[in-house]
């Protein structure tokens, strides 16, 4: 059996890290959107401007796009760590790269937790705060692509 699915792993190589990369950026772009809808939700509601379109945008973003991607991305990712000789062969930049991906799933968890927080109609945090935490996916970003790239441990 572990020869059967070694074989389909191996043939299978190129499409898994296509249909990785492909779930990758639609769970980061949606990463990136997200935290963007936080900002005008947050400040709609420091205006007391009308913010209910908010909630049904970021409930669709999660729900369509950011969870079923980062649910893919992971399956497609641990596919392919586990395709023969991938972890036998990689260096530090692996766990350097799973950390990061780690931290981008808790902060997606958050993500998550701050949406149904706005629907008590209060914002967890201010606008100020969701601008600043915007950039956290950007750079996880590029740490992992340059990991992942370059290779540099």
């Amino acid at each position: 059996m572990g020869d059967i699915l070694s074989n389909l792993l191996t043939n299978a190589y190129t499409w898994l890290l296509s249909l990785h990369l492909i779930s990758v950026m639609f769970w980061m772009a949606g990463m990136y959107y997200l935290p963007r809808l936080f900002v005008y939700h947050a400040e709609a509601m420091e205006n007391n401007e009308p913010f209910k379109v908010f909630e049904r945008m970021e409930l669709n973003l999660l729900r369509i796009i950011i969870n079923p991607a980062m649910i893919a991305a992971w399956i497609f990712g641990l596919l392919l760590l586990f395709s023969p000789g991938q972890i036998e062969s990689a260096g530090y930049w692996l766990p350097i790269k799973l950390s990061a991906v780690v931290i981008l799933s808790a902060y997606h968890g958050m993500l998550s937790g701050w949406r149904k927080k706005f629907l008590l109609e209060k914002p967890p945090k201010s606008s100020k705060f969701f601008r600043m935490i915007n950039e956290i996916p950007p750079i996880l970003t590029v740490l992992i692509v340059i990991m992942v790239i370059v290779k540099p441990f």
